[in-house]
């Protein structure tokens, strides 16, 4: 497996501040999700399914700020933006442990609407530090980092909520998201290019908002349904096995998948169809609902995890290829938008194809919906291409 190219990404001057900086600024993002959950639930007297609306009123207000606040980053610049947020997120800090249920919705979704897009930004500032041609593997460096954070942070937040209290975990975990934020804002990585920074003229929406763009988009979406109907999809075939003490692992094992995987595609030369990389996620994502044992269950886990980075990689490949660069805040603001809309129809989906046909029908429906829009997606970007080859008559 070719490392050599990956130590000269890491050896150039601010890259490991920079890798660093996105695993500890994505582990309150992750650890969160847990942790309002079980405060809700254990603290709060409410359902599971109560937790999930304050979720959703987070991601909600997430995906209706993305690219808003994408914008403003590039008109604005990263400081500007952050530290009105940076109050914002801290005002819900102090809040959100210590208020009842509807108002934990209401806090959850303004502070969804401010929150800073750390994601987003993250790879804003790793496709600037590096030349065009190392930028593919720049972004799956920074999926693999996304993994590494999304494996540690709900054990973290667990263990924070169990030790403690739930509202002092929520406390914990909001305010290191805060001082998250105020780093980042303190380490100040360009988010663009040089040539992209003198040219301050805006670039109106309108202009490269296209069917490209639309397309990309759809593929985000899909490609997290996947990923979301996959989790549903785990936790309810080894619940019918009747061994739930495997989800853990078995989740290991996915994201250990998605790690080599994205190390592989970050070494790939080749331009790449998102659509046919969402072809082969959504086909390996079929095979786990025939395991018959736990071990079966992780290993295809373990394949299907094999597309997960090069998917999301890929997509934002695409989409920085259609948006200009001075529009790259935008455009990452549309795509967690995207990836946030997937989540908000996965789980449903999932879970009607759960009730209605166990465990391995949440496999197949999401892998059926995932071959179905890449199948759409291939023949749409196909005719584009040839309409673009072609030009005006």
């Amino acid at each position: 497996m070719p490392l050599r190219p990956y130590r000269e990404l890491l050896s150039r001057p601010g890259m490991g501040r920079l890798v660093i900086m996105g695993w500890l600024a994505r582990i309150p993002f992750f650890g969160s999700g847990v942790v309002v959950t079980l405060h809700v639930v254990d603290t709060l007297g409410q359902s599971y399914r109560d937790a999930g609306v304050v979720i959703a009123a987070l991601l909600i207000g997430v995906g209706i700020g993305g690219p808003y606040r994408g914008r403003l980053l590039d008109r604005l610049g990263l400081a500007r933006v952050a530290l009105p947020c940076l109050a914002v997120q801290a005002g819900y800090a102090v809040l959100a442990p210590f208020v009842g249920y509807l108002a934990l919705i209401l806090v959850s979704l303004v502070a969804g609407l401010f929150m800073i897009p750390m994601m987003s930004v993250m790879r804003q500032a790793m496709m600037a530090a590096v030349p065009l041609e190392s930028r593919r593997r720049a972004l799956s460096l920074d999926g693999m980092v996304v993994e590494l954070s999304a494996m540690l942070a709900p054990a973290l937040g667990v263990w924070a909520a169990l030790t403690f209290s739930t509202r002092w975990a929520l406390l914990g975990i909001t305010l290191l998201g805060v001082a998250a934020g105020l780093a980042l804002v303190w380490l100040n990585p360009p988010l663009k290019s040089e040539t992209a920074v003198a040219a301050t003229q805006s670039v109106p929406t309108r202009s490269w908002f296209g069917l490209a763009v639309a397309l990309c988009l759809l593929a985000g979406v899909t490609s997290t349904v996947i990923f979301t109907g996959s989790d549903l999809g785990i936790i309810a075939v080894l619940r019918e096995h009747g061994s739930p003490q495997a989800i853990s692992w078995v989740m290991a094992l996915w994201a250990a998948g998605s790690l080599i995987g994205g190390l592989i595609y970050g070494s790939w030369q080749h331009s790449v169809n998102p659509y046919a990389v969402l072809a082969v996620l959504a086909a390996l994502t079929a095979l786990p609902s025939f395991a018959s044992t736990p071990l079966a269950l992780g290993g295809l886990m373990a394949v299907a995890g094999l597309l997960g980075q090069p998917s999301v990689t890929s997509v934002v490949e695409a989409l920085n290829d259609a948006a200009p660069e001075a529009a790259r805040g935008e455009a990452m603001g549309w795509h967690s938008t995207a990836m946030t809309t997937g989540s908000a129809l996965g789980s449903p989906i999932a879970g009607a194809a759960i009730d209605w046909g166990g465990g391995r029908a949440g496999f197949l429906v999401c892998a059926g919906i995932g071959l179905t829009v890449a199948a759409f997606g291939l023949v749409a970007s196909r005719g584009r291409a040839q309409r673009h080859t072609a030009g005006p008559a």
